[in-house]
Parts: C-alpha cells; structure tokens; sequence
C-alpha cells in the first residue's frame, strides 16, 4: 500500500474516531451498575455515568435536583433515543446552584457523573419509589434531537423515483419528478371613478 494511502486510512480513522468521542466533562472511569441495582443498595460512593431523559427540575435553596428516566448511553456518552429503547428506571440527579427548570425541560437529555449517594422515596402515583440519588460533578445537557420525515421510498439514495423497477425509470436511469409551481396572477383592481 503506499503512502498515501496508508496516511488517507489513518486520516479517515481519525476522522471517525473523533465523530464518535465522548464530550471532555463526560470522560473518565465509572463503576458499571445500573439503577435497579442501585436501588438495593450497597452501591453508595460508587463513581456513575448514568444519563436518561428529564421528568423534573427541582430547584432548591442550595441545590437542583433532576429527576430523571434512565436510558442506556451510546458511544458518545448521550442517553439513546426513545424511538430506540425504553426507560430504565428512575434516579435523581442533584447538584449545587440553581438550573431554570425552562432550560432543563421535561423531555430534554442529560447525562450526569457523579457520586451514588443512598436513595429517596418519591411518590409516583401512589406508589413511593426510591430514586437512587447522584452527587452530580457534572450535568450536561444535550441539544435536543431534530428528526426528519421523508416520504416513502426515500430512504436509501438508490432507490426511489426512477431507480427502481416500480417506478417507471428502470434500473439505473434517474427519472426525478420535478413539481411545478403555476403562479395565478391576482386580478387588478378596477380604477377608481373620479367623483363628479
């Protein structure tokens, strides 16, 4: 292979690598365990990365805590979409200073690190639920996720009008429909009559 190849591959894999890496705040070792585990107990000073979607913000006098629905993080650190899987239990988060609940909006995505510190009983429902509790180091909010819907047969850039056989174009020959656009002229209004 020759040089330029070689250094074109490691360009690329440097590349890839650096789409995929986890954001500096979010970097470092953590205990592996999850919250229905932490639940039980046993697990308090363990160091955690956990991340989920917010159900509430909870500003106090010296702290906000940050209920949330754990979702597994992809290889970025960020919770995976709900499109892809489901919550996983709950947890609170809190951290000192005051976070505007109108920023951390139910439904935004957050992953925390920080320090498994016992549990709270919380009601959801009529149910009391213990919400293993993080000492948040860190809280980082994700931008929110834009999704785009594209009508059917869209998906993949070889196949849709005129690349496929049900569409008229036969295989390989690019038959796009083009909309038109007909601009309907307004009428123009009669001039006024002069008075007299």
């Amino acid at each position: 292979m020759s040089t330029y190849k070689t250094l074109g591959l490691a360009a690329a894999i440097a590349t890839l690598a650096g789409c995929a890496s986890i954001p500096q705040p979010l970097q470092g070792t953590y205990t592996q365990i999850d919250t229905s585990a932490a639940q039980q107990g046993g697990a308090g000073g363990s160091k955690v990365r956990w991340g989920g979607e917010i159900i509430s913000t909870e500003p106090g006098p010296q702290e906000t805590c940050f209920y949330m629905l754990s979702r597994p993080l992809d290889s970025q650190a960020r919770p995976k979409s709900s499109h892809d899987v489901e919550g996983q239990g709950r947890f609170v988060a809190c951290r000192a200073g005051f976070y505007d609940p109108e920023v951390f909006a139910r439904g935004r995505e957050v992953t925390v690190t920080g320090t498994l510190h016992g549990t709270v009983s919380k009601k959801v429902g009529d149910f009391d639920y213990a919400y293993p509790r993080i000492e948040a180091d860190v809280v980082y909010l994700w931008p929110e996720r834009t999704y785009v819907q594209y009508p059917p047969g869209y998906y993949d850039p070889f196949w849709g009008p005129g690349w496929g056989p049900y569409w008229g174009g036969g295989w390989g020959y690019p038959y796009y429909y083009q909309p038109r656009v007909i601009v309907v002229p307004r009428p123009v209004p009669p001039a006024p009559r002069p008075h007299g």
